[in-house]
């Protein structure tokens, strides 16, 4: 039965065949789909194209076909996401987490709705960093890997002079050792409570959340993790 006027946000394209592509959308009711949309590369530029590009928000009408559906419809519900530079390198590394992590066809609303809010705020004033980590805490939390912050995994309350290891099981186990990757309880209680903590603290929470992300993803390590590592070397020489 064919899917009609269902929002989505375009997470990727790629080419297939000769004038095709293979669309990854995270649709409001359908979870991930793969959509093919046929006949839109070519010579003449199709008037889907605009609306299948990253980050755009669509209405598609699409007829569900096992592991790839058709697209029938697209159209573009706004002008798109005006992203540059890191922010814009964000945005692809955000779309390539939500693909490794959210299975097709598996209904996430509330993973669609924070996924709009995550593209007003890039586009914001607001700390980068702190914009990706409060969403790798929600994605984390919609997919069912949530961790409580602001206890260990004793049931402890949360030290905030303590150090602590982040495990993607356990949640914070408490570090006596200090040992180089721990984090402060100070920077667990701020993400715990959505309060911005100092740049020392994010750092931290950058390799701590990481590290459990790379426990869900399994062996293959994004792509997009490279090349901001690259990106940032370039930036320091």
């Amino acid at each position: 039965m064919q899917v009609r006027a269902q929002p989505a946000f375009v997470l990727h394209a790629r080419a297939w065949r000769e004038t095709s592509l293979i669309v990854e959308l995270l649709t409001r009711d359908h979870g991930r789909v793969a959509v093919v949309a046929r006949g839109v590369q070519g010579a003449k530029r199709h008037p889907l194209r605009a609306a299948l590009q990253p980050l755009q928000s669509i209405r598609a009408d699409f007829l569900p076909r096992g592991e790839l559906a058709r697209l029938v419809q697209a159209e573009a519900l706004d002008a798109g996401a005006a992203l540059q530079g890191d922010a814009l390198m964000a945005a692809f590394y955000v779309n390539e987490l939500v693909l490794r992590l959210l299975p097709r066809q598996d209904p996430a609303p509330d993973l669609y709705a924070r996924y709009g809010e995550l593209r007003a705020e890039l586009a914001g004033p607001g700390p980068l960093a702190w914009t990706l980590r409060r969403f790798e805490r929600d994605l984390l939390e919609l997919l069912g890997y949530g961790l409580p912050l602001d206890e260990s995994e004793d049931g402890e309350r949360i030290d905030p002079a303590a150090r602590y290891r982040l495990d993607a099981e356990r949640g914070p186990v408490r570090d006596r050792a200090h040992d180089a990757g721990s984090t402060s309880g100070a920077a667990l209680l701020a993400l715990a409570a959505d309060r911005l903590p100092p740049a020392e603290q994010l750092a931290e929470l950058r390799s701590a959340l990481r590290g459990v992300l790379q426990v869900h993803l399994g062996p293959q390590k994004l792509k997009s993790w490279g090349l901001l590592s690259e990106l940032a070397r370039l930036g320091q020489d």
